[in-house]
């Protein structure tokens, strides 16, 4: 996403949505994202006319959807879908980021939330409509494998929420141990909600 073939307001929400899954919307200065982004500072009153609200925003906004489409790519990549084999490979992708570069960042859309939505409501409507984008696609995906449609929105909201838990743990820890135990833990009952078919 950061490559050059974008343009500077593209770069712009995908570095904020990076430096705030590291160091929280507080920590994260307009003038840091231009320079994470390689983008003239003066863009950034072109381009988000808004301020600093609205530049989170687009990054929640940008957080949730890159997480929902990542569902389809994890089920591309199981052998035989399983509810407990789309949660693993959803843990794994933070599993994997800990293990090889540290316990720096999280969910740019958990620190967005965390940080900003006492502050007004267009932070929790960007933070709401983020997990949205993200429970959605599981709740598909997870119908997809046999789950009723009555159930499967329920457990695309236990799934994320546990996940998100998990990752808080793991970073304050340092430590993957709650991510591996939560896939451990969740992956019989997600399956045993599969309607065998008939």
């Amino acid at each position: 996403m950061a490559e050059r073939r974008y343009g500077p307001r593209e770069r712009m929400v995908f570095s904020a949505a990076q430096l705030i899954r590291r160091d929280g919307v507080g920590a994260t200065g307009m003038r840091d994202v231009a320079a994470h982004a390689g983008a003239p500072r003066g863009s950034l009153q072109h381009y988000f006319p808004g301020g600093k609200e609205q530049l989170v925003n687009e990054a929640v906004t940008w957080a949730g959807r890159y997480a929902g489409r990542r569902v389809e790519r994890f089920l591309a990549a199981l052998d035989e879908p399983a509810p407990s084999g789309l949660f693993a490979a959803m843990a794994a992708q933070w599993t994997q980021e800990y293990e090889t570069e540290g316990f720096a960042a999280g969910c740019p859309v958990a620190a967005a939330t965390v940080d900003c939505a006492a502050t007004g409501p267009a932070a929790r409507e960007a933070a709401a409509a983020a997990f949205a984008a993200w429970c959605g696609p599981v709740a598909e995906a997870l119908t997809g494998m046999g789950v009723s449609a009555a159930r499967a929105a329920s457990l695309a909201t236990l799934m994320i929420s546990t996940l998100e838990g998990a990752i808080l743990m793991a970073r304050a820890e340092r430590d993957v141990r709650p991510l591996t135990t939560v896939v451990e833990e969740l992956g019989p009952l997600l399956d045993a909600a599969v309607v065998p078919a008939r």
